[in-house]
């Protein structure tokens, strides 16, 4: 996958500011604040660049205010890094594609992975299967 690499105010100017907050400069979106993404079948993109994040049959209600998933897409959809931010270490999830920030991943997640991809759902749009 090709990265995709734009200046700070090509971002900016694409993005709304909440979107812009979370996807380029790390921020989060208030829990239970954005809008619940739909039940039926698709997939979750990157809002930054489009690339396929998620798949709607990964998704579930964790309780805690932010789209949750046990697995990406694809190995390839999304990358890991240290986040040391805030006094805590957790690992932090961004889009593969465009190095977007999606949120955090945490072992406390369903089977079969076990893992709680904790996503802003500002950071992704939704596209029903066809």
């Amino acid at each position: 996958m090709e990265k995709i690499v734009k200046s700070d105010e090509e971002w900016r100017a694409e993005l709304d500011d909440l979107a812009y907050k979370v996807l380029r400069k790390h921020g989060t979106e208030r829990a239970f604040t954005h809008d619940s993404f739909p039940k039926t079948p698709g997939v979750f993109h990157c809002a930054g660049c489009g690339a396929e994040l998620f798949d709607q049959s990964t998704k579930f209600d964790s309780g805690t205010g932010w789209p949750s998933f046990f697995a990406p897409i694809s190995t390839s959809a999304v990358e890991t890094s240290e986040d040391r931010s805030w006094f805590m270490r957790r690992t932090e999830v961004h889009c593969a594609r465009c190095d977007g920030h999606l949120g955090h991943v945490f072992p406390d997640g369903p089977a079969p992975t076990g893992l709680r991809y904790c996503m802003n759902g500002v950071a992704m749009t939704f596209s029903p299967e066809d």
